[in-house]
């Protein structure tokens, strides 16, 4: 059985959500896809076409806003396709070194223990809600404890058909409401947990997959982005390989 075969007898469906402008990343994912025996191809893989809105909308930008945009479309298109599972990757997304290895036994408790949110990579806070080293290889989120980015998240049918209407009611409020209002995505996806105690969210440990250094289509250029294109290129590569094999 391949990494893929097991991915898929947990979830129904992968998406891959990639902004139609950026060939780099969807080259650079169909390369994570094949490490895991599948491809864009497969008729499990979606590629999703990102949503890029006219404005920001009351978003921090516009990025922010297309980024929620597009995964409130996931989620209504997986809703409406009467998914079980779906696993959700950002076109930035590296799988971690040895993912072959680690994905079965995460995915095999997380089978038993059952799940409405499942974060593959994420960063915590320190503190309450920090990663607790023993814990392997899934650990319980604390659901007052904000869990950041949402490059490899994964929600069963429950959550779905709960965050829909949650992230929906976010649209119509002003930035800033003491309800919730827009923000980026993966603040949005905290929210509605610290409003669910009753919704189980496991995390994967150690993360089976990591944001690779890429130029950000949601926040203003970074350091690396303003290198000179050798220098930048080589930097890039050096923080990717670092960041596939720590722990």
């Amino acid at each position: 059985m391949t990494p893929a075969d097991r991915l898929f007898a947990s979830f129904d469906r992968l998406y891959i959500l990639n902004l139609p402008g950026r060939a780099d990343r969807r080259d650079e994912m169909a390369g994570e896809l094949v490490r895991i025996g599948t491809s864009l191809g497969d008729p499990r893989v979606r590629l999703f076409p990102a949503i890029r809105p006219a404005d920001a909308g009351g978003f921090a930008n516009i990025g922010a806003h297309g980024c929620f945009l597009s995964h409130l479309a996931m989620l209504r298109e997986a809703r409406d396709l009467g998914c079980h599972a779906i696993l959700i990757l950002e076109d930035d997304c590296d799988f971690a070194a040895g993912i072959e290895r680690l994905l079965p036994p995460a995915l095999d408790q997380l089978d038993v223990l059952g799940f409405d949110i499942f974060y593959g990579g994420y960063a915590l806070p320190e503190g309450v809600g920090a990663a607790d080293p023993a814990a392997t290889p899934l650990m319980l989120a604390d659901g007052a404890a904000a869990v950041r980015t949402t490059h490899f998240i994964g929600f069963g049918r429950t959550a779905i058909a709960a965050l829909i209407p949650y992230l929906e009611a976010m649209l119509t409020r002003p930035r800033g409401s003491a309800e919730g209002g827009p923000m980026h995505v993966d603040g949005a996806y905290s929210w509605f947990r610290a409003s669910r105690s009753d919704l189980s969210t496991w995390l994967a440990r150690p993360p089976l997959g990591h944001q690779r250094p890429s130029r950000t289509d949601i926040a203003p250029p970074g350091p690396l982005d303003r290198l000179p294109g050798p220098l930048r290129r080589l930097a890039r590569a050096a923080k990717r390989a670092w960041m596939r094999h720590r722990r």
